[in-house]
């Protein structure tokens, strides 16, 4: 976890004001997309209501709940990035210098997360593409309900993780090199 610092510090000049701007990105584009609980809320009590209430299950709602849940897991993950929130095992990471720290993530960074999204990007931009080509349909219910913005939002939540993942590599540096971090 990260240390609490009774000050903010503040990256200078161009590479603090890209931070800054990949970081309102990261915000923003978590805090809107929160807000794709409420149709999943609303479709999974329609549901529930029309099942168990009056015995008429919906041939649409497993789909839309799946494909909202599914956009709502992939697009947060940048947010939960810019938060720190994703699972670490930081059992000997907690011990060491923000020096330290930094170097380590860094690399990390640079060696495995960023060339991974990368990949990540591409495939799923050519997946996408080509089900927005099809206008793809889902073919395992009988309402066939589109897939293809689903499919769309892989690469999103892609390019928004490489952003965010930018955003910490500048931060680890700046702490490899200050031993703070921003």
């Amino acid at each position: 976890m990260a240390e609490m610092q009774s000050e903010a510090v503040v990256i200078p000049g161009r590479l603090g004001r890209i931070v800054r701007v990949i970081d309102r990105i990261s915000e923003w584009s978590g805090r809107a997309v929160a807000w794709l609980t409420v149709p999943l809320i609303l479709t999974l009590t329609f549901e529930v209501v029309s099942r168990y209430g009056f015995d008429k299950p919906t041939i649409w709602s497993y789909d839309i709940t799946y494909m909202i849940y599914g956009a709502h897991f992939m697009l947060v993950a940048a947010f939960t990035l810019r938060h720190q929130g994703h699972i670490r095992t930081d059992f000997f990471y907690r011990t060491w210098s923000v020096k330290t720290q930094g170097r380590v993530d860094a690399t990390l960074y640079l060696l495995f997360f960023l060339p991974a999204l990368t990949l990540f990007f591409i495939a799923s931009w050519d997946f996408a593409f080509e089900s927005v080509m099809k206008l793809e349909q889902g073919f395992d219910s009988p309402w066939m309900p589109p897939v293809y913005p689903l499919k769309t939002v892989m690469p999103v939540s892609a390019a928004l993780l490489i952003m965010q993942g930018i955003s910490e590599f500048i931060k680890s540096l700046y702490a490899a090199r200050h031993g703070r971090r921003p």
